[in-house]
């Protein structure tokens, strides 16, 4: 496990709806400098936002929870911010990279199974480029380089190998890209899959 100033928070828009994630570090540099509050996730006043002073007060208050230190405190560990200023709505889709393609498949070979290190890993064209198959997510999948070498550029029939799952756009959610889903603290549940009465919108 990582230090806990590197690891991950909720980020929403001022709207309330969830648009990413960044690093306790980067959090906490927002809320010092005013562009964001902290959403406090648990207790009485779950929902309340906070403001630097007013967190460094209540990191004094209550006893549980993780703490990181500053050179003259030390405060809890934010677990979602809210933006003060950034209206941008959440992004309809998942950019279409290399990378996103391995997160989409879970690091795993589609023919054979293996899950491998980025390193080991590459992009195949199911239907290949010279048969009309295009570079879109529902064309390509992960595979490892003997299972890309083996298919080559014959059709999935023709090669005897088709991929374990259909491939499809992934949805985009805040925690996409993010390799250790673990890392997600539970608190998060309460925006990312809202209801009328888990969810309060900010005054």
């Amino acid at each position: 496990m990582g230090s806990l100033i590197d690891h991950p928070v909720l980020v929403l828009n001022r709207y309330w709806q969830p648009v990413h994630t960044c690093a306790v570090r980067r959090a906490v540099h927002l809320v010092c400098l005013g562009h964001a509050h902290v959403v406090q996730v648990d207790g009485e006043e779950i929902f309340q936002t906070h403001n630097w002073e007013s967190w460094v007060e209540r990191s004094g208050k209550v006893l549980a929870g993780e703490v990181i230190h500053t050179v003259r405190v030390g405060v809890h560990v934010p677990k979602v911010i809210v933006l003060a200023f950034f209206e941008r709505l959440p992004r309809p889709e998942v950019k279409f990279t290399r990378r996103n393609v391995f997160v989409r498949d879970r690091f795993t070979c589609q023919y054979c199974a293996e899950v491998l290190p980025e390193s080991r890993l590459n992009l195949d064209h199911v239907i290949p480029r010279d048969k009309g198959g295009r570079t879109t997510w529902q064309n390509i999948v992960t595979s490892c380089v003997r299972c890309n070498t083996r298919k080559a550029n014959k059709l999935p029939h023709e090669a005897g190998m088709h991929p374990l799952s259909k491939p499809i756009a992934p949805r985009w959610r805040p925690l996409y890209g993010l390799r250790e889903h673990g890392m997600a603290d539970p608190s998060w549940a309460k925006f990312l899959d809202p209801s009328a009465e888990n969810v309060k919108l900010s005054a």
